[in-house]
């Protein structure tokens, strides 16, 4: 499938497809590749946009004060894009919150798959295994740093490596292993969502998709109850034997799930 790549204020974008817009949103550590298993097959069905966050994969690092949801509706304007679905994993999923809530009438769907949420108080268990990771790239042992990481979120507390499709393991290690190499800057810039969305859940009323891998932390449980919990009407699917890369790991069961729920919209 013929598809468009480009770059609008710094950001990288890809888009192909036609029908009902659908943006991709990847989490942390990774970036747009993040979703080479949904891309085309979406596409097939959607107009689907997949871009890097700013500061991540191709996108340029801020220089300046920004926000993501702002960047994120930037895109949509530049593509003529009204309502969107939305897809957001991790980090992704807390922009694709953020974004409901700053601009509610641009939303036709919305689907936080392990993510995170603004505003969520810290985490002990995020904390302890972070530090392990931040001390690894500042030691400039950036190979130990992206396999740290790897056990954190893509095996999940409950799984060795070698219990991990190996795959789905070493592309989320390349993306890592790319973030690293990025040069630093001021992580002072992004400007959050006020108020933060932990305590405004209940203000979204858009049909809600929840995805959660059945290995993932404990905090991301903790996070997708809260939102089952607050927001009117929201489905809930666990997917067993993943953890927080759910849709690399299983990617023919994630484009089911969600596939039939955005069809499901439609009847």
């Amino acid at each position: 499938m013929t598809s468009t790549t480009g770059f609008l204020n710094g950001l990288y974008y890809e888009i192909a497809g036609e029908g009902q817009p659908l943006v991709l949103i990847h989490g942390g550590l990774v970036n747009s590749g993040l979703w080479d298993d949904q891309f085309d097959v979406f596409a097939q069905r959607y107009r689907v946009l997949r871009y890097d966050v700013r500061g991540f994969g191709q996108s340029a690092a801020p220089n300046q004060p920004y926000s993501n949801y702002a960047d994120l509706k930037q895109l949509l304007d530049f593509f003529g894009i009204d309502k969107a679905y939305l897809v957001g994993l991790s980090m992704g999923g807390s922009i694709a919150i953020d974004f409901t809530l700053a601009y509610p009438d641009h939303v036709a769907a919305l689907i936080p798959v392990g993510p995170g949420v603004s505003g969520t108080p810290p985490s002990e268990y995020v904390r302890q295994g972070w530090a392990d990771v931040s001390a690894a790239y500042d030691r400039d042992e950036k190979d130990i740093a992206a396999e740290l990481s790897l056990r954190l979120w893509t095996d999940g507390p409950n799984r060795t490596p070698d219990q991990v499709n190996q795959s789905a393991r070493e592309h989320i290690r390349a993306m890592t292993a790319h973030e690293f190499a990025l040069p630093d800057y001021a992580d002072n810039l992004l400007q959050g969502l006020e108020p933060p969305a932990y305590d405004r859940l209940g203000e979204i009323h858009v049909p809600t998709l929840l995805i959660l891998g059945g290995d993932d932390v404990p905090p991301i449980f903790e996070t997708i109850d809260k939102l089952a919990a607050e927001v009117a009407g929201a489905k809930k699917v666990v997917i067993p034997r993943t953890a927080h890369h759910l849709n690399v790991e299983k990617p023919d069961e994630f484009n089911r799930v969600v596939l039939e729920f955005l069809a499901s919209l439609t009847h």
